[in-house]
């Protein structure tokens, strides 16, 4: 064997036991089969599997609603996820749920990922409390305003680790602030409430893995 294809050899195996030791202990969320161990807050919105995802569909009426599973406290979350250009959808991180209203739901609420074709994909929203942006106004960037694909899916990946928050919208990086509120809380996918007289819409999710991280592990 020439020294050119061992090298060539040599570089690929480390490379390969690099990405290795990135994944050690990233573990599904959803194993492509079934909703079990998650819980619907919120609203009334649907959810199900097909083709290997959880499909979201709005229901008329029904205000925002999620998909929950959790807490978590530090950790990287990685998903895939394609929504109708015609709906607004997002992720909760470190969330929480209100006592229950009236009608017995609990409000879910705290920082959220946009996922959006308006150009704030990647974004944090403070979901039901503060009602503005966590990260400041406007994208992080010109690539992050145009990261996301509304007619494709687009790879999400979530670093949240003490009071820092970090994403990524198809490996552009999309955020990166310091919050203290909220130390660990449930992971949420939303179905957006509709106004009348428009929809259904639907927005999907797969190869949804988390990796907890231990205080002071690094997450890259």
């Amino acid at each position: 064997m020439s020294r050119f294809r061992f090298a060539v050899g040599l570089a690929a195996v480390l490379a390969s036991s690099i990405v290795s030791a990135e994944d050690e202990g990233a573990k599904p969320l959803f194993d492509g089969k079934s909703i079990d161990g998650w819980k619907v807050e919120s609203g009334t919105a649907e959810y199900r599997v097909e083709g290997g995802a959880i499909v979201g569909k709005t229901v008329e009426g029904s205000g925002n609603t999620f998909l929950c599973k959790g807490p978590f406290k530090d950790f990287v979350l990685e998903f895939d996820v394609k929504c109708d250009p015609e709906l607004n959808s997002g992720v909760q991180v470190r969330s929480h749920l209100r006592d229950p209203d009236d009608q017995g739901l609990r409000r879910l609420y705290g920082p959220q990922c946009e996922i959006a074709n308006n150009g704030t994909a990647g974004k944090f929203y403070d979901e039901a409390r503060d009602g503005k942006w966590i990260d400041g106004e406007g994208p992080k960037s010109p690539e992050a305003e145009k990261a996301f694909d509304d007619q494709g899916w687009n790879r999400y990946r979530i670093v949240v680790q003490g009071d820092r928050y970090r994403s990524w919208v198809n490996g552009v990086p999309t955020a990166d602030f310091r919050d203290g509120r909220d130390s660990e809380g449930f992971i949420g996918l939303q179905v957006h409430g509709i106004a009348r007289g428009t929809g259904p819409y639907e927005v999907r999710w797969k190869d949804v893995t988390i990796r907890e991280l231990a205080p002071g592990q690094a997450a890259d």
